[in-house]
């Protein structure tokens, strides 16, 4: 009997034992327990917003379609906005942002800018401006929004969080595209109507700087992260003029070789839209006439052609993932940069062409943003490369 008793003991030992370990490994494993907790996992889109190629709704409808970069940029979701005309029709899409500290994403349209709550997906407020809204661009804190008035004489500074108007920045240069430099003390304002670019202290909201002038009107650009270089298109040209941020003056002229300037369906310019990948080795140039990405070696200078890209449509637009991975023209074909191939085309739940020329890059865990991408294809490396 002592030892039928002993061997129960033992057995009901072991049980409980057994089942003790299994609570804490599981408890351990959802994060409800003592151990460790796992992070969520990190879920990685791109958010395009429509109809961001003029108004055009057989491009995407009107809203924000939502593909998932690590399943072969499948559709996700459609999320509705506003943004309408004053006859109730969908206004052109001007601009896109992400703000990680209020987590939205703002949408600038012809006559208003929106904020969009990117957990609830709900439009928080939705505010008309004078003069209407261009392309945006938000400070690295996330809490102030620099706003073009469209192609008139100021921009408007706003409060990321309320709309609310801080101050005005007159440059009559017919304001347009905007980068908030990555260090958050400039901010770079150009104006269509000026070959200038002019700079902004983002502290005081004064123009302290210009650079250029540039070959012609200013149009699409982008910067590196050093802030130490820009990158323009501008009127007439099928390439770009590289300037010195630092002293202001302008350097080159780069012409795309082995291809006629030919007409464009839209913007007026051979080359509207250009980028540079995150590692800043690259610069992507669009080319309305020809339907082509134009890639360069940007470790040179001037930057020396290299090869080019026949897309679907009229490029108007380049951005890059965050990784550097993925080059998104405004076409919606997704080109891997490496292989210089086309490797997905973005397609909404009916199977058709989305394009926008206003689309960025968000990552999520446990259902907040955490990290997001920009609009204008900004150089990601904070110290200059060294140029050959």
């Amino acid at each position: 009997m002592k030892t039928q008793r002993m061997i129960l003991l033992y057995l009901l030992c072991g049980l409980v034992l057994t089942s003790a370990t299994a609570w804490v490994f599981t408890a351990e494993v959802e994060g409800t327990g003592p151990g460790p907790k796992i992070a969520p996992k990190v879920q990685r889109y791109l958010y395009v917003a429509t109809p961001g190629v003029r108004n055009y709704l057989g491009y995407g409808g009107h809203g924000i379609q939502v593909f998932d970069i690590d399943n072969q940029h499948r559709f996700v979701k459609f999320i509705p906005t506003k943004g309408l005309q004053p006859n109730g029709k969908p206004s052109n899409v001007k601009g896109v942002d992400v703000s990680l500290a209020t987590n939205c994403i703002y949408i600038s349209t012809l006559e208003a800018l929106q904020c969009i709550e990117l957990t609830t997906e709900k439009v928080l407020w939705e505010k008309q401006y004078e003069g209407g809204v261009d392309r945006i661009s938000i400070s690295p804190d996330g809490l102030t929004i620099y706003m073009p008035s469209l192609e008139k004489e100021f921009w408007t500074v706003v409060d990321a969080k309320t709309g609310d108007v801080i101050t005005k920045i007159v440059t009559h240069s017919g304001s347009h595209n905007t980068i908030y430099g990555p260090d958050g003390k400039l901010v770079y304002l150009a104006g269509l109507k000026s070959t200038m670019l002019n700079v902004a202290d983002a502290k005081t909201h004064t123009i302290t700087k210009k650079v250029g002038p540039f070959g012609a009107d200013i149009r699409p650009f982008t910067i590196n992260g050093s802030q130490t270089l820009v990158y323009v298109n501008v009127n007439g040209l099928l390439g770009f003029e590289v300037g010195d941020l630092e002293s202001g003056k302008f350097l080159h002229r780069v012409v795309v070789e082995g291809f006629n300037i030919g007409d464009v369906k839209r913007h007026g310019c051979p080359s509207h839209g250009i980028g540079m990948t995150p590692d800043e080795k690259e610069i992507w140039l669009c080319d309305g006439a020809n339907n082509r990405v134009h890639v360069f070696d940007n470790t040179v200078m001037p930057p020396v052609q290299k090869t080019s890209i026949l897309v679907r449509d009229m490029p108007g637009w380049i951005t890059f993932s965050l990784d550097g991975k993925y080059a998104y023209p405004s076409t919606g074909d997704v080109i891997d940069v490496k292989t210089r191939k086309i490797v997905h085309t973005l397609e909404d739940q009916h199977s058709n062409w989305v394009q926008s020329e206003k689309m960025v890059e968000i990552h999520f865990s446990g259902g907040k943003a955490v990290a997001a991408g920009d609009q204008f294809g900004i150089g990601q490396q904070k110290k200059a490369l060294k140029k050959a």
